[in-house]
């Protein structure tokens, strides 16, 4: 049998990214199909396919931010990288059969992602509260005792 001993800092940046590989992996493979299926309330949000595009990027901009880590420029660099994919992500949509390329899509998926990432970079109570672990919020709470 042979073992092989992964560094530190590789499983470290493999955990890293590993969230927002997933989405943008997600988005790519919805891209790709022809149709999108939508929920039945859609037709009373207007413009809900940009709303979509705007939250959708702006998670990928903060998993793409929390990915590269602390830094001077890395929002910016999250930002812009973010806002590659999204017209790549179009671009590739016009060769798909059913779909069609947006400049406005594409404009939602760089504003939620400019928004996200200058929220999570510059408000604390913002970060920690995205930071905070779910499981460790539930044990906190199941561990107080009702006050008498």
């Amino acid at each position: 049998m042979i073992t092989v001993i992964v560094p530190h800092t590789l499983m470290k940046l493999r955990r890293d990214w590993a969230w927002p590989l997933a989405v943008a992996g997600t988005i790519v493979w919805a891209s790709s199909r022809a149709t999108m299926a939508t929920p039945e309330f859609t037709h009373w949000i207007p413009s809900f396919d940009k709303l979509a595009h705007f939250s959708v990027y702006g998670l990928l901009g903060t998993l793409t931010l929390r990915a590269l880590g602390r830094g001077r420029w890395t929002p910016w660099l999250a930002i812009a990288a973010v806002s590659l994919f999204g017209a790549s992500d179009e671009w590739h949509q016009s060769f798909v059969p059913g779909r069609a390329s947006e400049v406005k899509d594409w404009v939602a998926d760089t504003l939620g992602a400019a928004l996200a990432v200058s929220l999570y970079a510059g408000w604390g109570r913002y970060r920690r509260l995205l930071e905070t672990s779910v499981v460790r919020s539930a044990t906190t709470l199941s561990s107080v005792q009702p006050v008498p």
